[in-house]
């Protein structure tokens, strides 16, 4: 019979003067948090302590999105400005401040290996960022509204965007095109998320689905709403489809 363990809350702490909008835990040690606020703040956190290791000013608007390096020495902040800055961790200090959006700047993510990171604006447009040369390399228009989420592939070949315009797109970082463009959505896409070893990629929805594609075959395979029963989904997950797609080089 199955048992059901119950979730306690380990801690809470107020971490911004107003709203907090957007957060991330560092993929390399987990142990770090940075945190966006309303308040114009970057503050970073050690999980588990009450207070702020840093707290990190610059921007002269409410910050909508951040990200840490692969390496967590870097952070990049996203505002409602459009404007984006990076903060070297180790020295406290802005490294960089770079600008193009013309409006919120709403999603980022730093590439798994290159010194390059990605940014999604309210303005339609994808940029991909050099941190080495200080500016844009790339623009990708393709989005008709607001770019909600971004993320690289695990291998770093490609990059994938979401947005409002109820699209998901896949571009090609060599090629500087576009790959594919997933349209099966009936709302805004608010949020995406890679397999970390699987060519599986989910997207999750203001329609109230999340759908799982084959980056492979670039086809749906799965999808869950609110009717859908959770063995259903778990199918989705570990069936034998996905087990036997091949591995991220």
């Amino acid at each position: 019979m199955a048992t059901t363990k119950r979730a306690y809350k380990l801690q809470e702490f107020v971490a911004h003067t107003s709203s907090v909008n957007c957060l991330k835990i560092g993929r390399k040690s987990s142990r770090v948090l940075v945190t966006g606020g309303e308040d114009h703040k970057v503050n970073l956190w050690a999980i588990g302590k009450p207070n702020a290791i840093l707290s990190l000013s610059g921007h002269s608007s409410g910050i909508d999105s951040v990200s840490f390096d692969s390496s967590e020495v870097l952070v990049a902040a996203g505002a409602a400005s459009g404007t984006i800055k990076l903060w070297d961790l180790e020295e406290a200090k802005i490294v960089r401040t770079l600008t193009g959006h013309r409006s919120n700047c709403i999603s980022l993510d730093f590439h798994p290996f290159g010194e390059f990171f990605a940014s999604g604006s309210l303005d339609t447009n994808l940029k991909i960022w050099d941190i080495r040369r200080k500016g844009c390399i790339h623009t990708y228009k393709g989005h008709t509204r607001g770019v909600n989420a971004i993320r690289f592939t695990p291998d770093g070949r490609w990059v994938v965007s979401g947005g409002e315009d109820n699209s998901v797109k896949l571009w090609d970082l060599t090629a500087g095109k576009l790959l594919h463009d997933f349209k099966f959505h009936e709302g805004q896409v608010q949020c995406i998320d890679f397999h970390p070893h699987e060519f599986l990629l989910a997207t999750g929805s203001a329609d109230k689905t999340v759908k799982f594609w084959d980056l492979e075959t670039l086809e749906l395979i799965g999808s869950a709403g609110p009717e859908v029963p959770f063995s259903t989904l778990r199918i989705c997950i570990y069936g034998t489809h996905i087990i036997e797609m091949p591995k991220w080089n």
